[in-house]
Order: C-alpha cells, then structure tokens, then sequence
C-alpha cells in the first residue's frame, strides 16, 4: 500500500506500531479510532509516529530467498537435535560433526532398533541440506551479480556472502543513517534505558527493528570471537577483553561472554555501515596503523 500511495504522488508515512502504545492500548479501539489518532499525530508532528522506511520490491524479493535458507536452516537444526535427543535416550552418544555432514556420520552410529524410526528423518536431513546449497550458490550469485557492495563487507572477518547480502537488503542505503552509529539501535543492539531520578539501571538490547538482521550480527559476533577463528584483528582482540578471562577449562564465563558477543555484533554493525559508506575494505588492525602513519608524519 505505501509504494501504491507513493506512485500516485502522495508523501506516505508509515508509522512504527512500537512506539504508539495510545493506539494499541485504547480501550474503545477500531479502524476509524485509530485512523483518527494517527491523524492527530501526524498533523501534531510526524516524528512522534517513529516512521519506518518499506525497503524496494526487488530487494524485499532478495530478501524473502535469505528467509527462505534461515527457515530450512532452523528446520535442519531441530530435526538434528531430534536425531540426538531420542539417541541419547537410548545411551547412544552421535559422533560430533557440522550439521552439512550429519546424515553422512549419524546412519553408522545409530542402534539398529532406532534406525526405522529416525533413519527418515536422516535422509530429509540429507535432502534440506541440498536445497541449503542451492540456496547458498543463488545468494553468491546475487552478491556477485546485484549487489557488489556485499564485496566489501565480506572483507571483514566472519562476514559472508549469507551475512553480508543480508545487511545490504536490510540497510539498503548506508546514507539513511545521519552516523554510522546509529546502526545499532536500528538492528536493536542498543541497550535500553530506564533513567529516573537517582536511578539509572543497566538494562538488556531493546530488540527492536529488524530481528533477522540482528541475528546475523550475533552469528557473525560469535564467530569472530569463536575458536574456529584464526584470524586475529583489533575487534576480536576488543572483545574477548570484554569477555574476560578463561577458566581452567579454556571457556569464559558466560554473562560476560554473551555481552561481548552483543557488543561486537553492534560494533560490527557500525564497523560495517562505515566500510558501505566510504568504499574501502577492512583493515583488521585499521587504529594501529592510523597510529603508526601518524607517528612516522610526526
């Protein structure tokens, strides 16, 4: 509806439902109680409706295949852990593996009185890994073909074509954004505030804006602050200071590992938009060199 308005030369506004409780919470609610409120609103002033921007057609199509992948990825992943779970039950232990090459190792390790039972499920296990490749070379095709600012974020470490297409569809414009900071409260990476009087708590993420987007910062975060890294750099090296020192058993502990992982997500965001906005591939140790050209000018 609002590209239709927007073709037919209106100024459309689209409000975030989020931000206008006196609608959602009316007690006498209906369509035209509610068609006057915005009304009001909006005449009053449009930015107390917080709107929000509908990406273009092409890229809501794009995006639609990521979601299309992120849906047969999280249907993989429970069938997976289904696998194990009745396994287990059984006081059988599967072999550990990525989950691309499960069906290969699980049909050996399974007792043979499961086998009818979950063999099934191995074998759709086998066939959604299939279409996760297909869809895996159709997104490096669009970041090839469409989208060559995804060149770019790739350049980061633990950003691939998947992460990178992603933002890019979400974002669609880094100009949209008046600093680049200002990505993390739009992937909802910002934590929230409840300051009053004396008191100003430390509160969690707000959540809000686009959830995928958000988790693609996470998985990427993960990574980069993951053993399977091997490739070091000035944001990793941030992060696992944030994280904290490891236990006898090489593992952080888990509060302040999980803030460090939504730190880096929100840095990476920002980290991200500035790479889209000036053009140029990362630089891992991007501060030390600054510092070190500016002594040699020195």
């Amino acid at each position: 509806m609002s590209r239709l308005l927007s073709e037919y030369g209106h100024e459309v506004l689209v409000a975030n439902p989020r931000k206008l409780r006196v609608i959602y919470e009316n007690t006498t609610k209906s369509d035209r109680v509610d068609a006057r409120m915005l009304a009001r609103i909006a005449r009053l002033d449009p930015n107390l409706l917080h709107p929000i921007q509908h990406r273009g057609e092409p890229r809501q199509k794009d995006l639609a295949l990521l979601l299309a992948r992120e849906t047969l990825v999280r249907t993989r992943t429970s069938l997976i852990n289904h696998v194990r779970g009745v396994a287990k039950s059984s006081g059988v232990s599967l072999p550990k593996c990525d989950a691309d090459t499960f069906h290969k190792h699980a049909p050996g390790a399974l007792p043979e009185t499961l086998k009818p039972a979950l063999m099934p499920l191995v074998e759709t296990i086998a066939e959604l890994c299939k279409r996760v490749a297909s869809y895996d070379k159709e997104i490096e095709r669009l970041c090839e073909e469409s989208y060559p600012e995804t060149e770019i974020l790739q350049s980061t470490g633990g950003v691939g074509p998947v992460i990178s297409l992603g933002f890019a569809l979400v974002v669609e414009d880094p100009q949209r954004f008046a600093h680049n900071r200002d990505v993390g409260p739009f992937a909802g990476l910002a934590p929230r505030r409840g300051q009053s009087g004396a008191q100003d708590p430390q509160l969690g993420i707000t959540k809000a804006g686009n959830a995928f987007l958000r988790r693609l910062l996470v998985q990427a975060a993960q990574y980069i602050l993951g053993n399977r890294n091997q490739k070091d750099s000035e944001l990793r090296q941030w992060g696992l200071k944030l994280a904290g020192p490891v236990d006898q058993n090489g593992k952080h502990n888990r509060r302040l590992k999980k803030r460090a992982v939504i730190a880096v997500a929100r840095k990476l965001a920002v980290l991200l938009c500035a790479l889209w906005r000036d053009g140029v591939l990362y630089d891992p140790f991007f501060e030390k060199h600054r510092r070190e050209a500016r002594k040699e000018a020195a």
